[in-house]
């Protein structure tokens, strides 16, 4: 396939990528997106260490599923092999998002699930927003990246979570990975997983005895929104 053949893939991504500093989500290089065209199993990536002020969409890079480089001259953001398994393991998603922001990190730097405490997190998450082990020490000497991406997985496995109801993950001491049915969706949920973590935060502060939302108004929001007779917003 020529470079123009990617064109679309990369733009996509580029515009994506340029959110991440947009909505505050990280700042320098901390942070990637990738978009994911299932048809043609490929995804395009943030290169490694690329400021924001200096990415172009000719400048991402893009990958099959195996990892192998199909066009691009840079080294693909160091995140590309957790992004290439949730490809292969979550069907039905097309973006990938990775950020440092502040309060999701915070979350996960304390190893804290992210209880629902009000109808904002039920909108976006059927559920707790979940937070995986640490990372064993032989997971990292083998391929660090490679293993976030089965911790994530099999954090799901284990809870019997739905990736689709529940598009976000906090990794333990490391931080946030959002995902949606296009890149600009997964930056949407890592915008709201931000914001979500903040609004918990400030609630366990004003009440260190807050509980989470009660069952049927969680399911209520959530199926309002997503459920097969939502009713939220315009046909």
């Amino acid at each position: 396939m020529s470079a123009y053949t990617y064109q679309s893939l990369r733009d996509e991504a580029y515009e994506a990528n340029m959110e991440i500093p947009r909505r505050g989500l990280a700042i320098y290089t901390w942070g990637n997106v990738s978009a994911f065209d299932p048809d043609k199993g490929i995804f395009a990536i943030k290169p490694s260490g690329v400021a924001y002020d200096k990415l172009r969409p000719e400048l991402l890079v893009v990958l099959d599923l195996d990892g192998n480089v199909a066009d691009g001259k840079y080294n693909p953001s160091s995140d590309m092999e957790t992004h290439r398994v949730l490809y292969r393991s979550f069907s039905g998603i097309r973006g990938i998002t990775h950020t440092h922001s502040t309060y999701a990190v915070a979350w996960a730097q304390a190893r804290k699930a992210v209880p629902v405490f009000g109808t904002t997190h039920a909108d976006h998450g059927a559920g707790e927003i979940p937070c995986t082990e640490i990372m064993d020490e032989e997971a990292v000497k083998n391929n660090y990246e490679l293993e976030t991406g089965n911790l994530i997985v099999n954090t799901f496995r284990k809870q019997g979570k739905d990736p689709l109801h529940m598009p976000m993950i906090l990794v333990a001491g490391h931080g946030p990975f959002t995902w949606g049915d296009s890149a600009a969706k997964s930056v949407y949920h890592g915008a709201v997983l931000e914001e979500v973590c903040r609004m918990a935060l400030l609630t366990l502060s004003l009440n260190p005895e807050a509980a989470p939302l009660p069952e049927h108004i969680i399911h209520k929001h959530w199926e309002r929104k997503h459920g097969p007779n939502a009713y939220y917003g315009q046909k």
